[in-house]
């Protein structure tokens, strides 16, 4: 007698409609309970005590506040900090500044009246960062394009990312990858014959925006999966003919592969000597999956999953979300020898030899775990509605589904919602078998093996069928199958990432004279 045989149960069971389904019932932050503050109001009325007159002139002139000190003792008033300084009816709200537990009152150079509390007890450190519109941190190395590409090193542009060039750099020190981001700074203007092409310049990145994916960045670091960082730096002035040269060689091949598609970013003949660039150095991630032959059905496995698994931690660590994750942002590398999976073995997982990289956080959100009510980190992709309405690339549509679709009202784009990994995990499956160059026996064993996963994953799914939540979800699925096994898993959290140094600024120079520049064995002088 034949035994019975229980189905798998995977997601929630309930129908839901489609808005539903993409939006309100998504994982959501957990809620944390706001600490109860205490207000201590003994403090108070020790420092109304203090404060024992204050003498305001009635005649306006250009400092109303005298020359004054109140008398007090420092040991008792350690522990005070009002919040809110003596305001005076001819002084404007915001010319008032912070008031300090010494109670010194001192006189202003301003043309109108104001208090100033001077507090001697607590020294203010600036963090450093980028102002608004301009290089900002003078800890950052300022270098010139002739020392990021100087005669002899190689620089060749590979992609173009959100508000991003991406170029390769090797020399005899290794290989690197630069982010290119144009800071709020003079251009040449466009040509004729650039305004009839229809050239649109990108708009440049903002301080707040540039800090943004950079600390993402930092938390992503340790995730296998993800960029390796290296080093960043201003970069100004005019372009060398090298990267001239590669720009235009790369604008030929896009329009070649897609004769509609527009010039975003301006040519490095634009640049001025007042031009500013960040430009972050990263490691050496390999090759676009765009530009990457898929052969075997071993590299559809390991490509899928091992984004997934990356997004499943990163998801953990960083409650985050890529929002971009197309061809483009996915690098593959060989790193070794593919292996043969035995025909009787149950796992199709980690047989290609493959490495994958997660590049590009700039329309990502992610957030600081470790503190308490952290304001998340999260670019508003309402500032660039060109997202939800080109229609260019296959990407495009993906942003429109996932993010405007059957949706009403305004969207908080600090919001968790990690339906949105799987919503590009879904992207990545359709983009392996439509575009897998290996045997069709392979791809329709490996749509066949799949099917069921696939069934929670396509978000066109009828809207009574269970989907997945996020891509720890997917991992979780994939582990149950008997596709990935756990040791796998762990083997792949305990990876240790090296840090890589930079090849383009010399350590060993940098240590001995603290020069910021390299030089070139190469270039005469």
């Amino acid at each position: 007698m034949a035994g019975t045989t229980s189905s798998r149960r995977y997601g929630k069971r309930t129908a839901r409609s489609k808005a539903e389904r993409l939006f309100a019932e998504l994982p959501q932050s957990p809620l944390r309970r706001k600490p109860e503050v205490q207000v201590d109001d003994k403090a108070v009325d020790e420092l109304t005590e203090n404060l024992s007159v204050i003498k305001i002139s009635a005649e306006q002139t250009s400092s109303c506040v005298p020359a004054e000190v109140f008398e007090e003792k420092e040991e008792d008033n350690e522990h005070l900090k009002p919040e809110d300084p003596p305001v005076s009816d001819a002084c404007p709200q915001e010319s008032i500044q912070e008031v300090a537990a010494t109670g010194t009152l001192r006189r202003e150079p301003e043309d109108y009246q104001q208090f100033v509390v001077e507090d001697h007890h607590q020294s203010h450190v600036e963090e450093p960062g980028l102002d608004e519109g301009d290089a900002g941190d003078v800890s950052l190395r300022m270098l010139s394009w002739e020392d990021i590409c100087p005669p002899g090193d190689q620089i060749t542009k590979i992609a173009e990312a959100s508000f991003a060039e991406v170029y390769r750099v090797s020399n005899e020190r290794g290989t690197s990858i630069i982010k290119v981001m144009r800071l709020d700074s003079p251009l040449k203007a466009q040509t004729k014959a650039q305004v009839r092409s229809g050239l649109v310049d990108e708009e440049p990145r903002s301080g707040e925006d540039v800090e943004g994916e950079l600390q993402i960045s930092e938390w992503l670091a340790d995730i296998p999966g993800f960029v390796v960082y290296k080093e960043r730096y201003i970069v100004q002035g005019k372009a060398p003919r090298q990267l001239i040269e590669t720009h235009q060689a790369f604008q030929k091949k896009l329009k070649k592969q897609d004769p509609g598609r527009a010039q975003f970013y301006p040519s490095p003949t634009r640049y001025l000597p007042d031009t500013k660039f960040l430009v972050v150095e990263l490691g050496d991630a390999g090759k676009a999956l765009e530009d990457w032959e898929l052969t075997s059905m071993d590299q559809l496995w390991d490509v899928f999953f091992l984004q997934a698994i990356a997004l499943a931690r990163a998801e953990d660590v960083a409650m985050f979300e890529h929002r971009d994750l197309h061809e483009g942002n996915l690098c593959l590398k060989q790193v070794s020898s593919p292996r043969k999976r035995h025909p009787d073995s149950s796992g199709y997982f980690g047989y290609s030899g493959l490495e994958i990289t997660i590049l590009d956080y700039g329309l990502s959100r992610a957030e600081d775990l470790s503190i308490d009510y952290a304001k998340p980190v999260a670019y508003d992709l309402e500032k660039d509605l060109s997202l939800f309405t080109s229609t260019h690339a296959p990407q495009c549509k993906k942003h429109d589904s996932a993010y405007a679709g059957g949706i009403d009202g305004p969207i908080s784009w600090d919001a968790y919602a990690p339906y949105t990994n799987v919503l590009w995990l879904a992207y990545l499956y359709e983009y392996l078998v439509n575009n897998f160059a290996g045997s069709k026996k392979e791809l329709k064993d490996f749509k066949k093996l799949t099917g069921e996963m696939w069934g929670y994953l396509n978000p066109e799914a009828k809207s009574n069928v269970p989907c997945f939540g996020s891509a720890e979800d997917i991992v979780g699925f994939a582990v149950e199958a008997g596709w990935v096994r756990e040791d796998q898993l762990m083997e792949l959290g305990h990876s240790i990432l090296e840090k890589e140094d930079s090849i383009i600024i010399s350590k060993a120079e940098d240590d001995v004279d603290d020069a910021s520049v390299r030089r070139s064995p190469r270039r005469k002088r």
